[in-house]
């Protein structure tokens, strides 16, 4: 078992080689991401100073420093970082608190659960009443424009299915203990309030990204899954993954499906500020690439 204690930033870069492709998010200048993302880190440490609140971390000095920030959970979506900065999540949306940890219904969501908020149409800004264990019947399928933000409690998602954001744009997860994730699928499992449909067998990753942008994973512990703690494929773009805490397990992290798979050279990644721990193995992360000089550091 591999011990892998480090604390970095680094930027993932994939660009299609196909001039002619056009993919459904804009590619962002990767010089111009890393300027910003530095300016943003200079910023924050020329602002510590002795009784100073902050950090050094532009992510948690944006928020933290309010004593008042549990009124203004909102704010959160300014403080991304890197090629996922405009995920705006659930903002300017309604507030929805969970109130039920159990009575996972797949198709049918009972309100007051996790699974009845993140199916929503319309933007949500997704809280807990209390310190809860999720254990999820099917992988949780996310609708778009959602914020699940496990800031106050204490969340955990699992020995269960866990989280899938399939095709879908603006997410963030912020604060929330995801671990012991297991396959599910082949099952009937709704995506909206219109619509559910049949899964097949899925991976029993922690966050699968699959097709997505705009996504942000910030400030997460996770572990101990089937296969991957985090995995973006199939055309994902646009992400940040950020302040999260991994430990215990072996493939990671997998940005990219396939060299095949043209999409994935489009992806682009920001991996920020994020603890690789004890007992993980490989993939931290692995990233599907032909050529080296697409990848900035």
């Amino acid at each position: 078992m591999a011990h892998l204690s480090i604390f970095f930033l680094s930027f993932f870069y994939f660009l299609c080689c196909n001039p002619g492709f056009v993919f459904s998010s804009p590619v962002q200048d990767p010089d111009l991401v890393v300027q910003e993302v530095h300016r943003s880190i200079n910023a924050s440490r020329r602002n510590l100073a002795y009784l100073s609140c902050g950090t050094g971390n532009p992510i948690d000095d944006c928020w933290r420093c309010d004593p008042n920030w549990e009124k203004n959970r909102q704010r959160l979506a300014d403080c991304a970082i890197g090629f996922g900065k405009n995920a705006i999540g659930g903002r300017n949306g309604r507030i929805y608190v969970v109130t039920d940890s159990g009575n996972d219904d797949p198709v049918n969501p009972k309100p007051g659960t996790l699974r009845h908020a993140v199916i929503q149409d319309e933007p949500l800004w997704i809280i807990f009443q209390r310190d809860m264990v999720i254990k999820l019947e099917q992988e949780l399928v996310m609708n778009s424009f959602k914020t699940i933000d496990g800031r106050g409690a204490s969340v955990h998602i699992a020995g269960g299915p866990c989280i899938t954001i399939h095709y879908v744009s603006n997410i963030i997860i912020h604060g929330i203990n995801i671990h012991d994730c297991k396959q599910g699928g082949n099952a009937n499992i709704r995506n909206s309030p219109h619509h559910s449909g049949w899964w097949t067998r899925s991976d029993g990753d922690g966050v699968s990204i699959f097709g997505g942008r705009h996504i942000w994973v910030d400030h997460c512990s996770l572990s101990n899954c089937h296969d991957g703690l985090i995995d973006a494929i199939h055309g994902s773009t646009a992400i940040t993954i950020s302040n999260n805490y991994m430990t215990h397990h072996d493939k990671v992290m997998l940005l990219g499906h396939n060299d095949a798979y043209t999409q994935d050279k489009n992806m682009q990644v920001t991996v920020a500020f994020n603890h690789f721990g004890e007992g993980l193995v490989q993939r931290m992360p692995r990233y599907v690439l032909r050529e080296e000089e697409n990848i900035q550091k």
